[in-house]
């Protein structure tokens, strides 16, 4: 029995939070915490009646540390999820720290104004030293190792499902298929239909800024950087048809790095349609993508939060969206003294998310690993003080949950390979 406290209460988290339900018996009692508590209270009043599971709500701002660790030391909570916006992982990471819980989160940490003066001068010291460029990276968080080492305590980061999923089935194919890794490609693939021209399917200033970034791999050891969205391929995906993909920067790769440093090449693709990168670049082009607060009739807006109030909310997309979504990896490798290829995925159906969460996939591929992340905390299956990425703990718990509480794993032994 376990008293967890959940930070956000946007789309994802509200996945998270009913699946945590679904299991009373290990979160025994949740507290929904956000800057809007009428979205808390409203969750809360839903599920009340369907699960054994006691809730409570709190309002609260992430971004002030004083008001976190009021909370926290309130609360008492065994785990803290982060499922708020990955701004403000730092700030719940110290307040996890000065009151000795563990934490959790489902994306690497980036800062809010990327044209900060302060941020700006540690962003080009760490491009230089990493020798790629990217506004979000895991170096923020790893910073804080020892601390939660020395604490005791665990941060376990970047438990969705890409992050996440897709560095679980990493760990899994290094642990059962392989005794060497020599290429992994991450493909994620949504082939879902909402009807509108133009939406995200979750948080746009996220999104947004992660495809509009330059795109790097890993290669020989060595950061390989490219233009964004400048490398393209077609793939002909399982349940979906064949889609174009395109190659991105995703936190995954560097952890992936560090973790398995054999592997020769570690890419990343991501699908998608013309209409979509046309609006993109279009946005991009009259700076309604930008950081920087610029003055209009007496006062400042940031261009990318102004157009996030107008695009259709991604919680709202799940009645409307069809199609199934496919992420996974695909190896190449050696096993017992054999070159081998291996793809290890995931299939997730647009309507059935909704039916069962009110949620469409993208939230639900989140939302799942997230609670199954907590599960292996609070029931100690993993249970390293430090911080972590999903890839340096025991598979084989974390994919029989995923499978158990709906996001089973389909497995193909001779794959096509992604060629440029």
């Amino acid at each position: 029995m376990s008293r967890v406290l959940v930070i956000g209460c946007g789309g994802v988290a509200s996945v998270a939070i009913k699946k945590c339900c679904q299991v009373s018996d290990v979160f025994s009692e949740l507290c929904i915490a956000s800057r809007t508590i009428s979205k808390c209270e409203a969750l809360a009043s839903e599920l009340q009646s369907r699960t054994s599971t006691k809730i409570t709500t709190r309002q609260v701002d992430a971004d002030d540390l004083g008001q976190l660790i009021s909370l926290i030391n309130s609360y008492k909570p065994d785990l803290v999820m982060n499922i708020a916006l990955p701004y403000q992982d730092l700030t719940i990471m110290e307040a996890c720290l000065a009151c000795g819980v563990n934490y959790m989160d489902t994306a690497n940490y980036e800062p809010e104004d990327t044209n900060n003066p302060e941020w700006r001068k540690i962003y080009e010291k760490r491009c230089k030293e990493k020798g790629f460029s990217a506004y979000f990276d895991y170096s923020w968080q790893w910073a804080y190792e020892e601390k939660f080492k020395k604490a005791g305590l665990i941060a376990l980061l970047g438990c969705g499902f890409d992050p996440g999923v897709t560095q679980a089935y990493c760990a899994y194919a290094k642990k059962h298929e392989f005794d060497l890794i020599d290429t992994i490609d991450i493909l994620d693939c949504n082939g879902g239909e909402h009807g509108y021209p133009f939406a995200t399917n979750f948080n746009p200033e996220i999104n947004l800024r992660e495809v509009s970034a330059p795109g790097s791999y890993v290669e020989n050891g060595r950061w390989v950087e490219v233009p964004a969205m400048s490398i393209k391929s077609r793939y002909d995906f399982d349940g979906v048809g064949i889609k174009d993909i395109y190659l991105l920067h995703h936190e995954e790769l560097e952890s992936l790095a560090k973790n398995i440093p054999e592997a020769r090449r570690i890419r990343f693709f991501m699908t998608f349609g013309e209409s979509y990168l046309t609006h993109m670049r279009c946005l991009e082009n009259v700076g309604m993508l930008s950081t920087t607060p610029v003055r209009f009739e007496g006062r400042d807006i940031v261009p990318i939060q102004f157009l996030k109030a107008l695009l259709p909310d991604p919680a709202s997309l799940g009645p409307r969206t069809y199609g199934k979504t496919n992420i996974g990896c695909i190896f190449t490798g050696e096993k017992d003294g054999k070159g081998k290829t291996y793809y290890i995925y995931n299939v997730c159906d647009h309507q059935q998310c909704y039916r069962e969460t009110g949620s469409q996939a993208i939230s639900y591929t989140t939302g799942v690993p997230a609670m199954c992340g907590a599960l292996m905390l609070l029931t100690g299956k993993w249970n390293t003080p430090g911080v972590h990425t999903v890839e340096e703990f025991d598979p084989d718990p974390f994919l029989v949950a995923l499978d158990k509480y709906g996001l089973p794993y389909k497995e193909n032994r001779s794959p096509a390979i992604v060629c440029l």
